[in-house]
């Protein structure tokens, strides 16, 4: 048991934990170094934004706390566990790449939803239809009828619809259309409980960098800048996409 779990227990408290504590985190696929020793940490109630080029290690960073693939070197912590089988259902997770395919067996939106349901004890059933309902997206519309956007909206109704304790949100709104947008981004500010935290990596940061509470720039495989946004924007006067803009200028 980590120090941090322990202090928490004598403190009579497991709640005053971090959602996540990342310490001195390695990736390496065979000789290719991904992750060279990242470090933070995300306090409870925050939206933190994971912030890169292509090819920095945001995805996989997602992925290793996700409990998808085994890290190198380092901890990871989610509510003062390693990732494991119990820290997966404090976890609600969006890859990048959809997994709603044509070929699933589950055809229309209403049996998706039945099939959530079921599987996470957490998922909110009337939740999830009312923001289909907002999107309007019916519950007998067909997923082999839809477009990657609408897939794309489905996927996180799914994981919003989830009353989890972090949310991993990787590209949230990258195949989303714009007028789409501001939807989304209000739905996960609505949909997160107070002592949840979200991470969400994006590329599209002008649209979203208003509802971040802390900013992560990510280079090369390292922490390059890690603030609150309102420090990063007075240290460096400029936005938090007009800096990153600088910061990974071509």
């Amino acid at each position: 048991m980590s120090n941090t779990v322990n202090q928490a227990i004598q403190g009579g408290s497991i709640s005053e934990l971090p959602v996540l504590q990342i310490t001195n985190l390695h990736k390496s696929y065979g000789s290719h170094s991904v992750l060279e020793g990242v470090s933070f940490c995300i306090p409870r109630g925050k939206i933190v934004g994971l912030l890169g080029p292509n090819g920095c290690g945001k995805s996989t960073i997602m992925k290793l706390i996700a409990g998808l693939i085994p890290l190198s070197k380092g901890e990871i912590l989610i509510d003062g566990m390693a990732p494991g089988q119990k820290t997966k259902s404090l976890i609600s997770y969006l890859p990048e790449r959809s997994y709603l395919n044509d070929w699933m067996r589950i055809s229309d939106i209403s049996d998706l939803l039945s099939f959530f349901r079921d599987f996470y004890q957490d998922f909110d059933l009337e939740r999830a239809k009312q923001m289909l309902a907002d999107l309007n997206i019916a519950l007998n519309d067909r997923l082999k009828t839809m477009s990657k956007g609408t897939k794309e909206k489905v996927q996180l109704v799914l994981v919003m619809s989830r009353r989890a304790r972090l949310y991993l949100l990787d590209e949230p709104i990258g195949g989303v259309d714009p007028a789409a947008r501001d939807y989304i981004l209000n739905t996960i500010l609505k949909n997160f409980e107070e002592d949840s935290s979200i991470l969400i990596s994006t590329h599209l940061i002008q649209d979203v960098e208003a509802v971040f509470d802390r900013a992560l720039f990510l280079n090369q495989g390292k922490i390059v800048i890690d603030g609150e946004v309102d420090e990063i924007r007075e240290k460096y006067g400029k936005s938090i996409d007009g800096l990153f803009r600088e910061v990974f200028k071509c």
